[in-house]
């Protein structure tokens, strides 16, 4: 995925905090590590995973051709070669990666265009030497991660791919705001993914259609790399379906992953369903308890995050690409994330009308960076991958956000049916993958593996222990053993950084059948077969 670590005003790349902090982000990108220095003192580091041009000639920071403008990027654009065709004859670019024509654009246009102009999952840091300003900015779903914070010693802004670079030289650390770009000393929103101008009223084939399209597009933008390309296939529809999707895009067979903890996992037995039907080249990874419990410290270090919802599902996440990282030479995997906040979760069955249903996915999607998109980067970045999301796509979610919400509520009987629907009948799946009704991704690894993570916490703490939890922590508080269990850990490695998470991920509890005491739709009432 890529890293990197910007800190401004004058400092020494040889301090000993400075390269620990750098250094602490490295797996993000094990091909190449670049220092420099800019004129003013600051300094831009960054950790290269190679996925477009993978010569040297693509290592960051890029420089631009007047040597004015210096810029370190995570990203992925889709739309580069549309945007780099309005420069090919007056820019001269060094490189052949995507990520390099921000540069002009950045300099012909500024950082409000330039961030609009972009269909792409990306962070990135300018410098200006000209302005002596620095600029930033972050795609709209916040699939590629950033952080900012204020130096200890000149108070000057600072900005890294994740908390724990800025941790011990920065203040109040914080989440870089998903479709905003800083400029001037603040923070401006250039795309709100969610903002609906127009309600799409047609009728259900018309949206199915479109949804079928977009998705389609979406899928195969994000198919593009000079390294191998893999998919996560947990045989539940999202995954199944980018996988289905891909797989009539390409002339050769594409290679999917699924995990399952070895006693009764659920979804490699589906899993195994969509790759004999897409005849992929599959592999199928069974992990342990032990291993689960051997991970979980270093997996919440890496996660920096202490959400119940968050932690569980990573684990099989986790183990899964430590897997292709090891055995393989994928390095580019495509995920099913996000579909779940913009189509409906077993709980949103529950909505007591259209408006809060709407209500709902938007406050999903806008807190998307600090749960299932966390998890993801996190997972696949740690084991020196790259993370893609065709159902990010801000043409696709934007497009979904405006279809007429009563037709995305469960009023067929069945939960995301317009997404069913717009692939039903066209041999992209089994009917019993595409009409499968949904399971909680950390309990269709296997129920055994949250019964185990419970069951540890409840010999390790007490109900008084949870009773203190509540004096010792206001923000975030515990309130099971299994969350109490996640919070010292976490505490352990990012001691009175809980502000990093907004709040525990749970059911909405104002609705009725949604005030739970776990966030797993194990505990909702319409739960019934998803989990068999």
């Amino acid at each position: 995925m890529c890293g990197f670590l910007v800190i401004t005003g004058e400092h020494d790349p040889k301090d000993q905090t400075f390269q620990e902090s750098l250094q602490s982000i490295q797996y993000r990108g094990p091909d190449n590590t670049t220092i420099e220095k800019l004129e003013n003192g600051s300094i831009m580091a960054f950790h290269r995973l190679s996925i477009r041009d993978l010569s040297d000639n693509g290592n960051q920071p890029f420089l631009s051709n007047n040597k004015k403008v210096s810029m370190v990027c995570n990203g992925e654009i889709y739309n580069y070669t549309e945007l780099k065709t309005d420069y090919i004859k007056k820019y001269e670019f060094q490189s052949s990666s995507d990520c390099e024509v921000i540069i002009p654009i950045f300099q012909d246009h500024g950082i409000e265009i330039l961030s609009k102009s972009l269909d792409a999952e990306y962070a990135f840091v300018l410098y200006d030497s000209s302005t002596n300003e620095f600029f930033a900015a972050r795609d709209p779903i916040g699939i590629r991660p950033m952080f900012y914070g204020y130096h200890k010693s000149n108070g000057e802004i600072c900005f890294a791919s994740e908390a724990k670079a800025l941790t011990d030289l920065c203040n109040d650390v914080s989440a870089f705001p998903p479709g905003h770009y800083y400029a001037d000393g603040k923070f401006h929103e250039y795309y709100d993914v969610t903002h609906v101008e127009e309600v799409d009223k047609r009728g259900l084939d018309e949206v199915c259609e479109s949804i079928h399209d977009n998705l389609v597009e979406a899928v195969k933008k994000r198919m593009v790399s000079d390294r191998p390309v893999g998919f996560l296939l947990s045989g539940g529809l999202d995954s199944s379906l980018v996988c289905s999707i891909a797989n009539r895009l390409t002339d050769h067979k594409i290679v999917t992953f699924a995990i399952g903890i070895n006693e009764n996992p659920i979804d490699t037995k589906y899993a195994k369903v969509v790759a004999d039907y897409l005849e992929s080249d599959h592999h199928e990874v069974l992990f342990t308890r032990e291993e689960m419990l051997e991970s979980l410290e270093e997996l919440i270090y890496k996660l920096e995050t202490w959400d119940i919802t968050t932690i569980r599902a990573s684990v099989g996440m986790y183990l899964l690409c430590k897997y292709i990282k090891e055995k393989t030479d994928i390095r580019v995997i495509l995920t099913g994330e996000v579909s779940d906040e913009i189509f409906g979760y077993k709980y949103t069955d529950f909505a007591p009308s259209p408006s809060e249903f709407q209500k709902e996915a938007t406050k999903r999607v806008k807190e998307l960076y600090m749960y299932d998109v966390l998890r993801a980067d996190r997972c696949i970045s740690s084991n020196s991958l790259e993370a893609r999301v065709p159902f990010s796509d801000k043409t696709f979610v934007n497009h979904v956000m405006s279809i007429d919400p009563k037709m995305k509520m469960n009023s067929y009987g069945q939960g995301k049916y317009i997404l069913r629907k717009a692939f039903e009948g066209k041999d992209y799946l089994p009917d019993e993958i595409l009409f499968r009704e949904k399971a909680a991704f950390s309990d269709a690894v296997g129920h055994a593996m949250v019964d185990t993570l419970k069951a540890v916490a409840d010999e390790k703490y007490s109900d008084e222990d949870v009773i203190k939890a509540k004096e010792k922590y206001s923000h975030g508080t515990p309130f099971t053993k299994e969350s109490l269990m996640y919070r010292e850990i976490f505490e352990r490695v990012f001691e009175d950084k809980s502000h990093l998470i907004k709040d525990f991920w749970m059911p909405n509890k104002e609705w009725e059948n949604c005030d739970v005491d776990d966030p797993s739709a194990r505990a909702l009432p319409n739960y019934g077969a998803s989990g068999s």
